[in-house]
């Protein structure tokens, strides 16, 4: 690991990569901090205490801003509107037979859809600040007096937090386009990994229990071997290539394999079934003093509804994204161009079936591993009150180990670009 560490600063272009990446997140952790025209610090610490960390929905939302939420900061709505609006485009394509043309258009349609979501975004982010600036009115918060007319004071709080959701997507397509990795998950893991202080305080002060907050970890540590043994699991398909003569001489003949990942989603499935279940509970900052509205946010937020919501989402993203990024259709028709076959099995639709096939079956169980990881320390924290099992559960685990493998694997592929050892052997 640390000679992979080395080996990335010694190539120019990925220390660059790097250095970049590391500055844009310590940049939006510095705007996770600074607040809102007109907060007011006293206020909203006494509003958080009082009851508004103790609402299940509003501990997702602040987990996903990083603490930015509790603090009313600029970056308070986070990343989460942005990956709303991916979620939403990604399911037209799926409905929408012109969407599904454009996104099949190449590079050129990708752009055109990425606009369309940018513009999504921005919607989403107003409705989002608006709701949150009349969430924490019902919680006594109130602006500083500035002599300003308070509509004023109301338009400014608003217009800075759609801004800062603009800068937020901005620095995570910095990220993925001149940095290492994809900058959403890097924000998201960001924004994790800072709880983790916060989280450790809580546990020791609200159990009283040292013994217990070890024994979390100890399990935590523990899951981290296993989620990273599923996560480069594969089943792989033979594939035999045909032999020809070009020219003279004879080609193909050669042996390879067609590899399938066990968890070939990624941690995209958590994520977007994590925005999901929270799409209620930004419903629910509109209606601050509707006792119905609040008590439904809540149950989609904890309890045995919002588990098996978890599990089913997840296992219905994992199949959604895994036909998303692994087409078979095309795979086999491109095996067929090659000169490639699976032995046994007819090149064209009957390959492309196998293939289907293979991928439904592989899926299942990492779907069900990945809720599983998701739902089982959502139940511990219900019945133990251990806001560290809550905070650094399975989900969260599995965000950090999967967007740190995928950031790894990315640095390691340039590395052997340039010559020198990655982290995996």
């Amino acid at each position: 690991m640390l000679k992979g560490i080395a080996n990335a600063f010694r190539v120019p272009e990925l220390r660059q990569k790097l250095l970049l990446t590391a500055a844009i997140l310590l940049l939006y952790r510095f705007g996770a901090y600074l607040p809102v025209p007109g907060a007011p610090f006293q206020d909203l610490l006494g509003a958080y205490q009082s009851g508004l960390s103790e609402s299940g929905a509003m501990a997702v939302l602040n987990l996903f801003s990083g603490g930015a939420l509790s603090r009313m900061s600029v970056f308070s709505l986070g990343i989460m509107p942005y990956i709303t609006a991916q979620i939403i485009f990604q399911l037209l394509q799926a409905v929408i037979p012109s969407l599904g043309e454009l996104a099949r258009e190449g590079e050129a349609g990708q752009r055109r859809i990425t606009q369309y979501t940018r513009y999504l975004t921005i919607g989403l982010a107003l409705l989002n600040a608006v709701g949150y600036l009349f969430l924490f009115r019902s919680y006594g918060v109130s602006l500083a007096d500035t002599g300003a007319p308070e509509i004023l004071l109301d338009i400014m709080v608003v217009f800075t937090m759609v801004v800062g959701a603009m800068v937020i997507m901005w620095l995570g397509e910095i990220i993925t386009q001149n940095g290492v990795g994809n900058g959403m998950s890097l924000i998201i893991f960001a924004n994790i990994m800072s709880g983790l202080p916060t989280s450790l305080i809580s546990s020791v002060t609200g159990t009283g229990n040292i013994v217990l907050t070890v024994v979390t970890l100890v399990i935590i540590v523990a899951i981290i071997p296993i989620i990273v043994f599923v996560e480069r699991g594969q089943r792989r398909i033979p594939i035999q290539y045909a032999k020809r003569v070009v020219g003279r001489r004879m080609m193909g003949g050669q042996a390879t394999y067609l590899p399938i990942k066990v968890n070939t989603a990624g941690v995209v499935p958590i994520i977007f079934a994590s925005a999901i279940l929270y799409l209620p509970a930004q419903l629910a900052v509109f209606f601050p003093t509707v006792e119905w509205v609040q008590a439904f946010a809540n149950a989609l937020s904890s309890g045995w509804i919002n588990w098996v919501l978890s599990v089913v989402l997840i296992v219905a993203f994992a199949y959604f994204y895994s036909s998303m990024v692994f087409n078979p259709t095309e795979t086999a028709d491109q095996l067929r161009k090659q000169g490639g076959f699976i032995p046994g099995v007819r090149p064209g639709a009957a390959t492309a079936a196998y293939i289907k096939s293979t991928i439904d079956h592989v899926t299942l169980p990492g779907a069900l591993f990945m809720a599983v990881l998701a739902v089982v320390p959502t139940i511990i924290f219900w019945f133990t009150g251990n806001s560290l099992i809550q905070a650094f559960g399975g989900t969260s685990v599995l965000i950090m180990v999967g967007v740190a493998m995928d950031t790894l694997s990315s640095i390691e592929s340039q590395l052997k670009m340039h010559n020198y050892d990655g982290f995996f052997k």
